[in-house]
């Protein structure tokens, strides 16, 4: 970790646990006047003092890093790259500022994206209200439309950088407990649904209900029996009989976790049980310690992880992105899921990286050359505005119809770490990770991406505009002055 000022946040550690100066420079081994400058910001908060700190007031280090400060600053990107109403002055607020405000007040600084996530959201819903009622209305009674649910719960496990330690270390106790081994897991959970619970699993055929609707998996409790879908790989039933085992032992620490999460509707921590359940299915699939341990010994290697541990590509990508236990962390990785229009249905991260809720995605990222590319895996180093270099892994998933005519799914799956810790990846094997002319320059959607010089550039950043040349037939490469 770099040296770094963080002398508000350190002020307010020490306020939450009612501990004076004096107090806590005693606990820390260090003079009162020392800790005064770190809180003053006229020292920075070191690498020793850092860790006196964890041991003794127990405080997870990510707290202070800079990966946690990147995810503030990129959040804060979002929000004030929004145009402001019509009338009101535009502010044009530096990186400088930014970056000053998600150091020094953190707090402050989620506060904005949270009332900011809330303001779009309520827009979001406005839109979509006003077309279904072809009117203006967007509002019920006055009052604005809550938020999203999946939004919500997509927030809260970003939130948590895609860890949930509770229910990963539950996962571990019962894998063990149970006897589960990778790629012979079926017969034990058939058994645990069996003997705990008296349910019996049938996969759906002549003598079962057929499911409809793209469903997988349906629990009949009165009947004691779960029908899975007979389109499901063996690895797919696994993890929907080890979700269904989540919602039947587990139910007590998921509606815990739904509830704590303070979501805005039942809804919402609906979505958020469903969430915890699909999460707990993968770690007892995949339990962290051996998993985390085979990882490392094949150098993350995503089709060899899925044979040792009998899951799917996908399976594997988004436990990856969980593996940030304290004091045994694997690679921190972003996990995305998008379809042919840029639709992304799944975003993980255990890092600081994002792309904008605003504006799309970048056209030129490797997850949607995997479509050209169907079932073959695709590398690309990528290079952020921020200078910031990333590794990314993508490859096309698909999922039959069942039936000729009948449409089936098809997503593109990536997986991306920062380029720090691309050598432990066997997918950088013949990149070259030091020639910065090697990784293509990609931002975080052009509505919120500085680049003018992008070939793809669909519009303008927000709140500029772009010089007109009645010569050329599109706006969209041409240099971008302040507006007004």
């Amino acid at each position: 970790m770099r040296k770094t000022f963080m002398g508000v946040q350190l002020r307010r550690l020490r306020e939450e646990r009612g501990l004076t100066q004096v107090a806590l420079s005693r606990t820390l081994g260090l003079s009162a006047s020392y800790l005064n400058q770190i809180e003053q910001n006229q020292r920075p908060l070191t690498v020793p003092v850092l860790l006196k700190i964890s041991a003794a007031l127990g405080v997870d280090v990510q707290r202070f890093s800079d990966d946690e400060e990147a995810r503030l600053v990129a959040g804060l990107c979002d929000v004030v790259a929004e145009q402001p109403p019509a009338g009101a002055p535009a502010q044009q607020v530096s990186m400088a500022e930014i970056r000053e405000l998600a150091a020094s007040m953190p707090a402050v600084a989620r506060t904005l994206m949270g009332l900011h996530t809330r303001h779009r959201q309520a827009l979001e819903r406005i839109e979509a209200l006003s077309e279904r009622l072809g009117d203006e209305r967007g509002t019920q009674g006055g009052a604005a439309l809550p938020p999203m649910a999946y939004e919500e719960v997509r927030d809260y496990f970003f939130a948590h950088h895609n860890h949930m330690a509770e229910l990963d270390d539950a996962a571990e106790r019962c894998a063990a407990q149970w006897q589960l081994e990778p790629r012979r897991a079926e017969a034990a959970l058939v058994q645990r649904l069996a003997q705990a619970h008296g349910v019996r699993v049938v996969t759906s055929g002549p003598d079962a209900p057929v499911l409809t609707g793209g469903a997988q998996r349906l629990y009949d409790p009165a009947a004691g029996v779960l029908y899975l879908s007979g389109l499901l790989e063996p690895g797919q039933r696994n993890f929907q009989m080890a979700t269904q085992l989540a919602f039947l032992e587990m139910e007590p620490i998921l509606q815990r976790l739904a509830q704590d999460a303070r979501l805005s509707s039942q809804q919402a921590r609906q979505l958020a049980r469903i969430g915890l359940a699909n999460y707990f299915a993968g770690a007892l699939l995949m339990p962290y310690k051996a998993f985390l341990q085979a990882a490392e010994a094949e150098r993350y290697d995503i089709e060899r992880l899925g044979l040792l541990f009998g899951v799917g590509f996908e399976a594997v990508c988004h436990r990856l992105s969980m593996l940030q236990r304290p004091q045994a962390r694997g690679v921190p990785f972003i996990f995305i899921r998008v379809d042919r229009a840029g639709n992304i249905s799944k975003r993980q991260s255990a890092t600081h990286f994002h792309f904008s809720r605003v504006g799309g995605t970048c056209p030129l990222w490797n997850v949607y050359e995997a479509f050209a590319q169907p079932g073959r895996i695709v590398t690309q180093l990528a290079r952020m505005p921020d200078g910031r270099t990333y590794l990314w892994v993508a490859r096309t998933v698909a999922h039959s119809g069942g039936a000729w005519g009948a449409p089936g799914k098809l997503h593109a799956v990536a997986l991306g770490c920062d380029i720090q810790h691309a050598p432990r990846w066997v997918y950088a094997q013949g990149l070259n990770l030091t020639d910065p002319a090697a990784a293509v320059p990609i931002g975080m959607g052009c509505k919120v991406c500085e680049r003018t010089d992008c070939p793809q550039r669909a519009f303008p950043p927000m709140g500029r505009e772009v010089a007109v040349d009645e010569r050329r037939s599109t706006l969209a490469p041409y240099p971008v002055v302040q507006a007004g």
